[in-house]
């Protein structure tokens, strides 16, 4: 594939296909699915192979539809990332959440992130604590984060005891640069951790910035690839933009194969 980045030991694509809403928000929506498992399909026949769901996605929905999507598809060529919410932290809750993403899903997940740090770090290290243990048992591959900022993800780092953290997913934009500022970024750069970035297009308002378009038409790109080149140069982070149309996948995975310039790179953090 032309970009590849690195979680744990496997090779991802730069562009994922983030879920959310895609199958409901915070309940099931189920009408638009034969449409939903088509654009997941299709995004994994470009090349794209990295799909972001969660438990919480229209209420295990989204997972569902993940599921029915990548029958047709070797496994070992998907890597699925999905969570458990902070309502099921705890260490025999946590299992019991993986255990009913496993079957919506209808395999194993690859990566299982904590998705937000809830409000006790006990209940966190006891999830942490669940979630290596099923590593163990197969359920899952990789142990990650997700909306933790530098202090706790280095506690939480401290209390792991067979596995290491190997992701943290937060919002991250070329408007919204929050884990440059706060030493997020460097570190996990030098832990060899991905960071993965949502909400990377600002729900749409980056693709319609006529600065970024302008930078865009030097390379034949529009504004939104723009939006995510300038994140996936950094040489750990993977960007999971939603894409709910055909149009919006190829799109994104045209911002995949080339970098920007650094100048121009600087030029675009001033367009926002």
């Amino acid at each position: 594939m032309k970009d590849l980045k690195v979680i744990g030991d496997d090779k991802v694509t730069a562009i994922g296909i983030g879920t959310w809403g895609i199958g409901g928000y915070e309940s099931p929506d189920y009408s638009r699915d034969r449409e939903s498992i088509a654009v997941l399909k299709y995004g994994l026949e470009l090349g794209i192979n990295l799909i972001d769901t969660a438990e919480f996605y229209g209420a295990g929905h989204s997972e569902e539809l993940v599921g029915e999507a990548i029958k047709e598809f070797e496994r070992d060529d998907v890597f699925i990332i999905s969570k458990v919410w902070p309502s099921h932290f705890g260490y025999e809750s946590a299992k019991k959440a993986a255990r009913a993403s496993v079957r919506r899903l209808g395999t194993y997940i690859d990566l299982y992130l904590l998705h937000w740090p809830g409000d006790s770090f006990e209940r966190i290290k006891k999830t942490l604590w669940a979630l290596e243990d099923l590593v163990d048992e197969g359920l899952i591959r990789y142990i990650g984060v997700s909306n933790f900022d530098l202090n706790l993800l280095m506690r939480s780092q401290e209390v792991m005891r067979k596995y290491e953290i190997v992701a943290n997913e937060v919002k991250y934009s070329i408007r919204d640069r929050w884990p440059e500022t706060t030493g997020l970024l460097d570190y996990m750069k030098r832990e060899g951790m991905a960071l993965i970035a949502y909400t990377p297009l600002e729900k749409g308002s980056l693709a319609r910035n006529e600065c970024l378009a302008k930078i865009g038409r030097r390379y034949g790109k529009t504004a939104s690839q723009v939006a995510l080149n300038y994140l996936i140069w950094e040489e750990n982070v993977i960007a999971i933009p939603k894409a709910s149309r055909k149009g919006h996948i190829e799109e994104n995975a045209g911002a995949m194969g080339w970098r920007l310039s650094e100048e121009d790179r600087e030029k675009a953090k001033r367009c926002v």
